[in-house]
C-alpha cells in the first residue's frame, strides 16, 4: 500500500502540469466560406517588347570606371614579352641501385597452399609475423593472422583472393606450389 503523502503529491504535480498546458489551437468548427469581391482584383497589362525593339541608352560619364575600354581599345601589358623556351631542358634521373629490394629471410620453406576464408594461416608461425608467399603467378607479403595447418604436405593456407593471386589457377584448383620466406 501506498502512502497517502505520496499519492497526494503525485496527484498535485499532475494538476499543476495540465493547469501550465496551453488551451487548443484554432477554431471549434469550420469557417463559413466566403468568395472574395471582384473588386478586391486589378487588371495589370504588360506589353511584350521583343529584345531587338528595347531602347537601352548609353551610360554617362559617371557610372565608367578609370581603366574603362573602349569598342576600339587594346590590351596590353607594360614590358617585353617573356622568352618562350625552344626545348625542354636536360632532367638528369638518378639510376636505380642494383640488387633486391628485399631483405634476406630468416628462412624459406616450399610446400602446397591452399585456400582459406578466415585470412593467412601459416605452420605454427606466431601471429604477426610477416611472410612473403610466392607461386606460379606472383608474389605477396601477408602478415600471419592465425595458426596453420598441422598437415606436413601444407605449409600455408591463404585467404582465397590471396591464393588466387599466387597459384595464377582456374578456379577450382585447391592447392598450388608456393615458397615462403619467414621474415
Amino acid at each position: 500500500m501506498r502512502r497517502k503523502s505520496v499519492v497526494a503529491t503525485a496527484a498535485l504535480i499532475a494538476a499543476f502540469a495540465l493547469a501550465g498546458l496551453p488551451g487548443p489551437a484554432g477554431s471549434r468548427s469550420p469557417s463559413n466560406a466566403a468568395v472574395p469581391a471582384p473588386a478586391a482584383f486589378t487588371s495589370v497589362v504588360v506589353p511584350a517588347v521583343a529584345p531587338a525593339q528595347r531602347a537601352t541608352g548609353s551610360l554617362d560619364g559617371a557610372f565608367r570606371s578609370a581603366g574603362f575600354l573602349g569598342a576600339t581599345g587594346t590590351l596590353a601589358e607594360p614590358g617585353a614579352a617573356p622568352a618562350v623556351p625552344t626545348r625542354r631542358p636536360k632532367v638528369v634521373q638518378p639510376t636505380a641501385p642494383s640488387g633486391e629490394a628485399w631483405k634476406k629471410p630468416r628462412y624459406t620453406v616450399s610446400g602446397y597452399a591452399t585456400f582459406y576464408d578466415n585470412g593467412t594461416t601459416a605452420m605454427r608461425l606466431p601471429r604477426g609475423t610477416t611472410v612473403r608467399i610466392c607461386g606460379g603467378s606472383g608474389c605477396i607479403e601477408r602478415t600471419v593472422t592465425d595458426y596453420g595447418p598441422v598437415n606436413t604436405s601444407r605449409v600455408v593456407d591463404l585467404y582465397r583472393p590471396d591464393f588466387f593471386q599466387v597459384c595464377g589457377c582456374a578456379s577450382w584448383s585447391g592447392t598450388t606450389w608456393v615458397t615462403v620466406s619467414i621474415y
